[in-house]
C-alpha cells in the first residue's frame, strides 16, 4: 500500500537540495521540519510555523534530540504571515493541515488563513520549486478547508503552476495531499 507521507517526501527531494531555503507552514511536532532541516543541511534554511507554543516547544525539543543541525528558525505565529519573516525565495513548502498530534483537537487550521498562506507559499516559490499540503477532510473544516484549496488551486494557470492532487479513490475520507509545483 502506498504510504502517501513517503510519497509526499519523493516529490520533495526531487525539487529540494542541500543549501536550500524551505518552509514548515505547520510545524506540528516537528517531522516534517526536521526532514526539511536535514535535507538542506548546514547550509541551508528552514523556516517552521505554529500558533501553539506547545508544538513550538515539541519541535525544538524533537529537533535537537535527533541532531539536526542549527539552520531552523522556529515561529510562533500563524503561516499567512510568512512573508513577515521569509523574504527570500523557497524550494520547498509543506503543509500538514487538521490539528496538533496528541492535542486535544481544538485548534485546527483554517481556510481564513491557509488560503493566503498558500497564496503567500507560490509567491516565495524559486525557480523549479515545490509546496506540499497534506489536507484531512475527515473532520468539518478539514473538508471545506480541502475544497476551498483546490477550488483556487484549480484557478491558476497551468503555465505558470502546475496543481496536482494524490488521493486513494476508494476511502473519499482519507487525507489526499496536493503538490504545486512551477515552471523550471
Amino acid at each position: 500500500m502506498i504510504d502517501l507521507l513517503d510519497l509526499q517526501k519523493h516529490f520533495i527531494l526531487t525539487h529540494l537540495k542541500e543549501g536550500d531555503v524551505a518552509v514548515d507552514f505547520t510545524m506540528g511536532n516537528g517531522h516534517d521540519t526536521e526532514f526539511l532541516s536535514k535535507t538542506v543541511g548546514e547550509f541551508g534554511h528552514v523556516f517552521a510555523f505554529d500558533v501553539q507554543e506547545q508544538a513550538l516547544a515539541s519541535t525544538s525539543e524533537h529537533l535537537k534530540n535527533v541532531g539536526c543541525p542549527d539552520n531552523y528558525t522556529l515561529i510562533l505565529d500563524s503561516h499567512h504571515n510568512v512573508k513577515k519573516y521569509v523574504d527570500v525565495p523557497i524550494k520547498a513548502g509543506m503543509f500538514n493541515l487538521g490539528y496538533l498530534p496528541g492535542s486535544d483537537k481544538t485548534v485546527t487550521t483554517m481556510r481564513s488563513t491557509t488560503l493566503p498562506a498558500i497564496k503567500a507559499a507560490i509567491e516565495l516559490m524559486d525557480r523549479d520549486a515545490i509546496i506540499l499540503i497534506a489536507v484531512y477532510p475527515g473532520h468539518a473544516e478539514g473538508e471545506e478547508e480541502g475544497k476551498l484549496i483546490c477550488s483556487y488551486l484549480s484557478s491558476l494557470s497551468r503555465y505558470k503552476v502546475c496543481a496536482t492532487r494524490v488521493n486513494i479513490l476508494n476511502s473519499p475520507t482519507s487525507p489526499f495531499f496536493i503538490i504545486i509545483e512551477n515552471k523550471p
